[in-house]
């Protein structure tokens, strides 16, 4: 048998032969960066001072690339996608980035404690929900522990948020396994859209202290750089008496961007960042740790108008400890090529190759152990994907497929058709076709418990496959007057091979091993609406519909239908108002209902939140923002005898842009 450190030797070689796709990818693309061609695509949205001027019209017509990989027209696209830009999460007083997600009414937001948030789209909600894919600059920051977000390490300066690109519905065929459900795009503005001075910084109630520092400059003449740092302490959630619960926490973040103009036609991105924090936990056990950095350079080469290509790579880490529970040092490696280019007059090709390498290193205890405690795993993806103008400007037609290969489970393909047809130029019918897989994570394979044999109460699923979703959706979008906008989205997703928990001996009830014995189905609507009423005034409202149904498979000894992996609410209603007042000021209202989580026995409830600003010269901003306002405390995620509530809270804040 090899020892640990040979073992480790041995992947550490396997990482290393890794790199030789890099190498062929760099050779390539040295040669085409000699070439000309035309300029960069603008990728980044108008600032914020010209974006609250646009009309309905113009909003509509703002380009997004998380639907196809490609500019696209957000009136025509074939797909469930909304955008929260810049100037939506300043006027939201948004705070962190989930809570700028609330802005998405195609999205389940439940804020669970201090740090924990549920988070996904189109049902199976959890603190570990696992249907979501999110991204940052093309970083995907889900982990592969349970394929989920752990919501507490993703940050940056929401300043610099140029736009997210929020899709319910799958995203497999572009983005791969586990954008089952919905994919979330983080994009950030360029260094060049963030040059000079800013600082901000406030406190309050819950959010207790927060400050912020960028500046933007340049090296040379196409060469434009950004810094910056920031800070946070948040105080506790409460429970359900009021009592603390012992989890404020602090944390700290800063990074850089680099943008080089090289030439007309390549753009060059160097970003990264470093954060490190510490939550508190009730008892003796000590902070929980949480720490990590990434890097990612990004080279963007356009050929033609109609042609370009994208060669990314990045490095991630992260470490956490949670004293008492286990440990974990993350390591992942992703090189990433796209190629878009025209063949004839119809038909727009967009491929790629991929390929990814995690090594995950756990800190095991005697309560749990995730099994073997290193784990070195490696996916192989490629992609195709081609829209067809089948009538020019009126009925377009994309298919395309992913193939993957992972460790787990071999081969998985995911395959999509979209059809859109612009009924007229303010009208859009669309519908799709869909397969996605949600592969296996560690916590599926690897998970026992106690953490060591013989393991009487959890043993490892180590027959897990992948869970399957085949998804059907429709979409209607129009927008009947100048300042009006409406659309609807109604699907049916049918799944199969979801996660269960069978018994080993029944019917002994333990000791169990995760599964695949459970099926179901989902299906829903969701309605959004935007509506200028007059210049200083703008309305935005969304439901939606929901309702899951999650069975045993023949021969499954699971009975939960489903409560271990959805709890979700039927309905959601949210209203936006944003007035620009004389004398320089600003009101923004925001209000959602969220009826019961059944399983949970979660209580519907109804929240406000309210932002008044003044701008009283250009440079300065003055806010304060008052969060879930209509009630001391209130609960929005978990069974009742683990329950946390979040309380009523108010914060102020400067912000100072030189």
């Amino acid at each position: 048998m090899k020892s640990r450190a040979t073992q480790r030797c041995t992947t550490r070689r396997k990482s290393r032969r890794a790199w030789s796709p890099a190498h062929a990818f760099m050779v390539l693309g040295l040669v085409i960066f000699a070439s000309d061609a035309p300029g960069q695509t603008q990728e980044t949205l108008p600032p914020p001072s010209v974006m609250k001027k646009l009309s309905v019209d113009e909003l509509m017509d703002i380009d997004v690339t998380s639907v196809s990989k490609r500019p696209e027209k957000l009136s025509g696209t074939a797909s469930a996608i909304q955008v929260i830009t810049q100037e939506d999460i300043r006027r939201s007083g948004a705070a962190s980035l989930p809570e700028a997600l609330r802005l998405a009414s195609n999205l389940e937001v439940a804020q669970v404690d201090s740090r924990q948030w549920a988070i996904s789209a189109r049902g199976f909600s959890s603190t570990t929900a696992n249907k979501l894919l999110v991204l940052v600059d093309g970083r995907t920051v889900y982990t592969p522990l349970f394929s989920g977000v752990f919501w507490d390490a993703q940050d940056t300066l929401l300043e610099d948020v140029d736009r997210i690109e929020v899709i319910s519905g799958p995203g497999a065929t572009l983005w791969g396994a586990n954008a089952v459900n919905g994919v979330v795009n983080i994009i950030t503005k360029s260094a060049k859209d963030t040059q000079g001075l800013l600082v901000l910084g406030g406190g309050g109630t819950e959010l207790r202290d927060f400050g912020g520092i960028r500046y933007g400059g340049t090296l040379s003449s196409n060469l434009y750089y950004r810094v910056y740092g920031k800070y946070f302490d948040r105080d506790s959630a409460v429970v359900p008496s009021g009592r603390d619960a012992t989890n404020d926490w602090y944390k700290g973040q800063g990074g850089f961007r680099l943008d080089w103009d090289a030439t007309e036609a390549n753009l060059l991105t160097l970003q990264g960042d470093i954060y490190d924090g510490r939550i508190a936990q009730p008892g003796t056990a000590g902070d929980i740790a949480v720490a990590g950095g990434n890097v990612l350079g990004r080279w963007s080469h356009t050929v033609s108008e109609a042609s370009d290509f994208k060669l990314q790579l990045y490095y991630d880490r992260t470490h956490r400890d949670i004293p008492g529970t286990f440990a974990e040092d993350l390591d992942t490696y992703d090189l990433d090529f796209q190629h878009r280019f025209p063949i004839g007059e119809r038909n727009d090709i967009v491929w790629g190759l991929g390929y990814r390498l995690i090594e995950d290193d756990v800190g095991n205890t005697a309560a749990l152990a995730f099994l073997p405690a290193r784990l070195s795993r490696q996916w192989f993806s490629g992609f195709v994907q081609d829209e067809i103008a089948l009538v020019r400007d009126r009925l377009h037609l994309t298919l395309g497929t992913k193939l993957e290969h992972n460790d787990y489970t071999g081969f998985e393909v995911q395959p999509s058709g979209r059809l859109a047809w612009n009924v007229t130029q303010h009208q859009t019918v669309w519908g799709a076709v869909s397969r996605a897989v949600r592969t296996p994570s560690r916590i599926d394979n690897d998970f026992f418990a106690p953490g060591n044999p013989p393991f009487t109460l959890l043993q490892g699923g180590t027959n897990f496959v992948s869970e399957e979703l085949l998804a059907y959706e429709l979409g209607y979008r129009i927008q009947p007057h100048p300042r009006l906008s409406l659309s609807l989205a109604a699907y049916y997703n049918d799944y199969d091979n979801l996660r269960s928990v069978e018994k080993v001996n029944p019917p002994a009830p333990f000791p169990i091993v995760i599964a695949n014995g459970q099926e179901g189905e989902s299906y829903g609507a969701e309605l959004t609406a935007e509506y200028r009423v007059t210049d200083w005034w703008r309305l935005r409202a969304g439901y939606t519909e929901l309702r899951i149904h999650v069975r045993a498979k023949p021969g499954s000894t699971d009975t939960s239908n489903g409560s271990g992996e959805s709890h979700d609410p039927n309905h959601q209603v949210t209203v936006r108002s944003s007035w620009d007042l004389p004398g320089h000021l600003e009101f923004d209202a925001g209000f959602r209902y969220v009826s019961q989580i059944e399983n949970q026995k979660v209580p519907a409830y109804e929240e406000l939140e309210a932002r008044l600003a003044w701008r009283p010269i250009p440079k300065l901003e003055l806010s304060i923002v008052g969060q879930n306002l209509l009630h001391n405390h209130h609960p929005e995620f978990g069974a009742l005898a683990s329950r946390q509530e979040i309380e009523r809270s108010v914060y102020g804040k400067v912000t100072w842009r030189f």
